[in-house]
């Protein structure tokens, strides 16, 4: 007679394997529909769980848990880890100002008209637009290697598009902190955490992964360099870990820790030898968490939920696209004189803000928590990922074209 952990097991591996054997089937659909592969992970979703009831995951399941955990701290260190300081150096004030109060604006504004549409209570409404407010690496990423656009535009919101996650992921859990009871409601004690949380974040992921570099790449004391992979995993998990248990941002410090990794060459120590084995590695553990988060998503989504509050949802999307971006960018780029912004560039970076893998983990862990209104803004997010993936990342090349922004391969 099986145990119930047996079970248990069995159940996993057969997740994964329906998972993993449908998002190749799906990823390789959306290489022939030129489409970003996330969007068909998610229709994938729809199929086996809300059509076919394959996948019966709960949100709150460990299962799931543990995936969207694993999966968010493994994408932001390899978000972080893909940023080159050089290019940051060119543009930092518009990409501090598009992360921390850029974020912060679109959190408002998204909080705002769902407050007024949905009816959501204004620390529920702030919750969303703070998981929905960050955009997404890994979907702008794929984009940009089809079309290549000018180097100062592509790096910005390639850098943004890494930083804001971790913004919008202190901004998730400190509004958490405040509906669970564990943190005074005032703008003070708000900000007071959301300073220690993401200042703490970045300092221990300053330190844990320049010590975890050090170990690795150090020509003579790199005592983990033939196992650097794997100390790349355990940087990045490593850092979000101890970030929890000290009490500060553990997604700050893995995004930190994996901005350590990738510009070690900035340090003087050396990986050069390890880059296409790392990168090799990275792209497959990170294509793997993809799968993961958002079939799973697909599967949990509330229909009914989401057809009862359909024109609603559909009005918060098109402030949150066509209102909270254009707004934060202009905010944000106007004070950088030195980057001399020009119209199309400034209008270009208002069509790119697609939705994706960290909105949809935060998503899936406050409806893990039990959190009130949770389903209905699961159904909110799953909206904003799939309309700004399909109708923004599907024309980012032709707008990068058509703003003038497309470069020759020898230009970029």
């Amino acid at each position: 007679m099986e145990t119930s952990t047996s079970i248990m097991v069995e159940h996993v591996i057969i997740l994964l394997v329906l998972v993993f054997g449908l998002g190749m089937i799906f990823g390789k659909a959306a290489q022939w529909l030129k489409l970003p592969d996330v969007a068909m992970f998610l229709l994938a979703g729809i199929l086996v769980g809300q059509g076919l009831h394959w996948i019966n995951e709960s949100s709150t399941s460990f299962t799931n848990q543990f995936i969207l955990v694993m999966g968010s701290a493994l994408i932001l260190f390899d978000g972080g880890r893909n940023i080159r300081l050089s290019g940051f150096r060119q543009v930092w004030l518009t990409v501090t100002l598009l992360s921390i109060p850029g974020v912060i604006i679109t959190c408002l504004t998204v909080a705002a008209v769902a407050h007024i549409l949905l009816g959501l209570p204004w620390l529920y409404a702030l919750l969303l637009g703070s998981i929905i407010s960050s955009t997404d690496p890994a979907t702008l990423i794929p984009v940009f290697k089809q079309v290549k656009i000018r180097t100062k535009v592509r790096e910005t919101v390639e850098i943004e598009s890494a930083f804001n996650d971790a913004t919008g992921s202190i901004l998730t859990f400190s509004f958490l902190a405040i509906i669970v009871g564990t943190q005074e409601v005032s703008a003070l004690s708000g900000a007071a955490e959301f300073a220690k949380m993401a200042l703490g974040g970045l300092a221990l992921g300053l330190v844990f992964g320049y010590i975890m570099t050090f170990l690795t790449a150090h020509l003579k004391l790199g005592l983990l360099r033939d196992f650097a992979t794997i100390a790349m995993v355990v940087t990045a998990l490593g850092a979000y870990v101890v970030g929890q248990l000290l009490g500060v941002s553990g997604f700050m410090a893995t995004f930190t820790a994996g901005l350590i990794w990738g510009n070690a060459d900035t340090f003087k120590l050396n990986l050069y030898d390890k880059r296409d084995e790392m990168t090799h590695f990275s792209d497959n553990i990170t294509v793997i968490m993809r799968m993961l988060i958002f079939i799973l998503l697909g599967s949990q989504v509330n229909f009914p939920l989401l057809l009862a509050h359909l024109w609603t949802s559909l009005g918060v999307i098109f402030v949150f696209v066509f209102i909270a971006r254009p707004l934060t960018v202009l905010l944000c780029t106007w004070p950088d004189r030195k980057a001399k912004w020009q119209r199309n560039e400034i209008l270009f970076m208002f069509w790119v803000r697609e939705t994706g893998v960290i909105p949809a983990a935060l998503c899936g862990l406050v409806a893990g928590m039990g959190v009130a209104h949770s389903d209905l803004m699961t159904s909110v997010t799953f909206m904003a990922v799939l309309i700004t993936i399909l109708l923004q990342a599907s024309t980012t090349a032709y707008a990068a074209r058509k703003l003038g922004l497309e470069v020759k391969a020898d230009e970029v």
